[in-house]
C-alpha cells in the first residue's frame, strides 16, 4: 500500500489513527492532542482520510486546518463499500482506520477543499435555522393537539421563545451575508430567479458553494436532483434520484413545487411534462433540475434572471 495517506476512525471521545509507519494508535480527541497530532500530519505532508461522523469529526477538521494539514472526508457508505469490494465483512473501529488509509492511497483520493471561514458560518446558522423552525413546526402540532390548560399555557411559551429564536438567527444570517460582498452578490443574484426566496438562495450559498464552478449534470449530482440509471439485462426500470445533500434537494423542491404553479414559463414546463405521462412528483423533480441549472448559469456567468 502506498504510503501517504493515514486513516483515522472518529468517535465521540478519542480516534483510531492508522499511521503507514507505525501502525495503529488510539488518541484522545482533546485539543491538545488533536493539534499535535494535526502538526506531525503537517510536517510528514500527509492526507488524512476519515468518515464524515455527525459532527463528531469537526475538531479534527478544524485542527487540520489550522496548520495547512490535507484531508479528506469521505462519505461512510462509500467507505463500507470499499471494505465490502476488498472481502472485509468485520468492522471494528481499528480495521476502518487501516481501511480508511488504504481507501485513500488505492483510490488515489484528493483532499477535501477548505470552507472559507464566513462559509462555515453561514453552513451553522443555517442548520441552527433549520433545527428552530422544525422544533416550532412540531411544538405547533402538539399545541393543536394539547388539552389541558397548563400543558397549552407551557407549549404557548416554547413558541414564543422559538420565535425569537428564528427571527435572532435570521438577523445572524443577515449579518455574516452582508459582512462577505461575494456571498451577498450570489444572495441577491440567486433572488431575482422565479421560484427563489431568501431561504433558498442562503440554502444554496450555504450549502452549495460549487454552484457556478460546475457543469449543470454534475450540480444536479451534487444536489441529489439528477437521474440516475439502474439497467441490468433487459431490466430498464425509470431513472431515480439519490445521493447529493438531502438539504439543497428539499429546497429546490419546495422551490420548484412554488415556481411550477406561478411561473408562465415552468408551470409551462411542467404541464408539457404531465401531458407526456410524467407523475406530478417526477414533473416536480425535473422543474427542480431546470431552475438549478439557470441558477448555475446565472452565478457562471454574473447575471441576473432576465425574465422571458
Amino acid at each position: 500500500m502506498p504510503r501517504n495517506c493515514i486513516g483515522v476512525d472518529v468517535a465521540k471521545d478519542w480516534i483510531d489513527v492508522f499511521h503507514p509507519v507505525d501502525g495503529a494508535a488510539r488518541l484522545a480527541s482533546d485539543p491538545g492532542t488533536l493539534r499535535a497530532f494535526a502538526r506531525r500530519v503537517a510536517r510528514e505532508r500527509r492526507l488524512v482520510v476519515f468518515e464524515a461522523s455527525g459532527g463528531y469529526d469537526r475538531p479534527l477538521a478544524e485542527a487540520l486546518r489550522n496548520v495547512g494539514a490535507g484531508y479528506c472526508r469521505v462519505n461512510p457508505g462509500q467507505a463500507r463499500h470499499f471494505a465490502r469490494a476488498l472481502g472485509v465483512l468485520g468492522k471494528t473501529d481499528r480495521v476502518d482506520a487501516r481501511l480508511l488509509a488504504e481507501m485513500g492511497a488505492r483510490l488515489e483520493l484528493a483532499a477535501t477543499p477548505s470552507p472559507a471561514p464566513v462559509q462555515r458560518a453561514l453552513k451553522a446558522q443555517a442548520a441552527r435555522r433549520r433545527q428552530l423552525v422544525e422544533m416550532r413546526k412540531q411544538e405547533r402540532t402538539r399545541l393543536r393537539q394539547a388539552a389541558g390548560r397548563a400543558e397549552r399555557r407551557s407549549l404557548e411559551r416554547h413558541l414564543r421563545w422559538l420565535d425569537g429564536e428564528i427571527t435572532r438567527i435570521e438577523a445572524a444570517l443577515d449579518e455574516t451575508l452582508a459582512a462577505d460582498a461575494p456571498a451577498a452578490r450570489v444572495l441577491a443574484r440567486l433572488c431575482t430567479a422565479p421560484g427563489v426566496g431568501r431561504v433558498l438562495a442562503t440554502t444554496l450559498v450555504a450549502e452549495l458553494p460549487e454552484l457556478g464552478a460546475r457543469d449543470r449534470r454534475r450540480i444536479a449530482a451534487m444536489a441529489g436532483i439528477a437521474p440516475v440509471a439502474r439497467d441490468s439485462g433487459k431490466r430498464s426500470p425509470a431513472r431515480s434520484i439519490g445521493g447529493g445533500r438531502p438539504v439543497v434537494r428539499s429546497a429546490l423542491y419546495l422551490a420548484a413545487l412554488s415556481a411550477s404553479r406561478f411561473d408562465p414559463g415552468l408551470a409551462s414546463f411542467r404541464n408539457r411534462l404531465e401531458r407526456r405521462g410524467r407523475t406530478p412528483k417526477q414533473a416536480i423533480i425535473a422543474v427542480a433540475r431546470k431552475l438549478l441549472t439557470i441558477l448555475n448559469a446565472m452565478i457562471r456567468d454574473g447575471t441576473d434572471c432576465r425574465p422571458a
